[in-house]
């Protein structure tokens, strides 16, 4: 388990444009956050030179930044990791193509990687750049289905640290075979857990479905694990909470991120989520499907 309580925040927001970055870091403003709009890149790291503050630190980015590169932000983001003082988190905002395409057309702006082009040229150009920096995204929004206010409400979730706001918590599943994944809190291996993976039937589906819940609860130690499971992190959020975190991460693993780590991971965040706690879920590997891969 990591423990950053003590470090610096620093956000990096991201994202394609379109996608809802500027509406963000004003939001994020709001809240009480530092924020800094389309810094450079090559100034990043001298800002951070000082001594910290101990307030978080937001500065959105895109491709428009000047010196921005994909490869560089990654390597910025290492740094910070690396750094005794400071904790890189980063927020990138999401969108699907058609979303982003209706939107300049709504505008009838041009799209900045392509501004002699169309617009969905830009955009699929844009994505692929951003792609391995949507992987990376320690909290990751869709805005696809999001209005202003919408997008405003959930980031309050994880940046509104004002009296009364509770602990936002984000429970992820991930495969081990694309390694762990950065920023998690608390990280689960579930590769103990029989695997649906080597039933025919099952393959093709995902912890969503109830088959492979079925499946997996009947593995004789899934009782007794998944109640101490429960029990710890239970036991540990109203410490965290009480220490000033405003969100913590929580990481379900197995060994393809499609079956076991997605059960147990949907399976804690509605039982969080009974117990009154601000819960959300991710499934990483699922991410990266094409629509009609993976069954439900």
């Amino acid at each position: 388990m990591e423990q950053n309580q003590h470090k610096q925040e620093i956000v990096i927001v991201t994202g394609p444009a379109g996608a809802g970055r500027t509406t963000a870091i004003k939001a994020i403003e709001d809240f009480g956050v530092e924020t800094i709009d389309n810094l450079p890149l090559n100034l990043i790291n001298r800002i951070l030179f000082g001594p910290p503050t101990g307030d978080t630190l937001a500065i959105g980015i895109d491709t428009r930044t000047r010196g921005f590169s994909t490869d560089a932000l990654l390597e910025i983001i290492d740094s910070i990791g690396e750094h005794p003082n400071y904790k890189p988190t980063l927020l990138y905002l999401d969108c699907r193509k058609e979303t982003l395409l209706r939107r300049f057309s709504e505008t009838r702006r041009r799209h900045p990687s392509s501004p002699d082009g169309t617009p969905a040229m830009g955009i699929k150009q844009e994505v692929e750049t951003l792609n391995p920096l949507r992987d990376r995204a320690d909290i990751l929004i869709d805005t696809s289905e999001l209005s202003p206010h919408q997008l405003r409400a959930e980031l309050a979730r994880w940046f509104d640290k004002s009296e009364g706001r509770g602990l936002s918590i984000s429970v992820q599943s991930f495969s081990y075979k694309r390694g762990t994944p950065r920023g998690v809190d608390m990280m689960i291996d579930c590769r103990f857990l029989r695997n649906p993976h080597w039933e025919p039937a099952l393959r093709q589906l995902t912890g969503l479905a109830p088959q492979v819940g079925e499946y997996v609860t009947e593995d004789p130690l899934f009782d007794a694990f998944f109640e101490k499971l429960q029990d710890f992190v239970e036991l540990l959020l109203p410490a965290y909470q009480a220490e000033g975190k405003a969100y913590f991460s929580i990481g379900m693993g197995c060994t393809g991120g499609q079956h076991r780590s997605v059960f147990v991971a949907e399976k804690l965040a509605k039982a969080l989520s009974t117990k009154g706690w601000m819960v959300n879920t991710r499934h990483k590997e699922m991410e990266r499907w094409p629509k009609g891969g993976a069954q439900k």
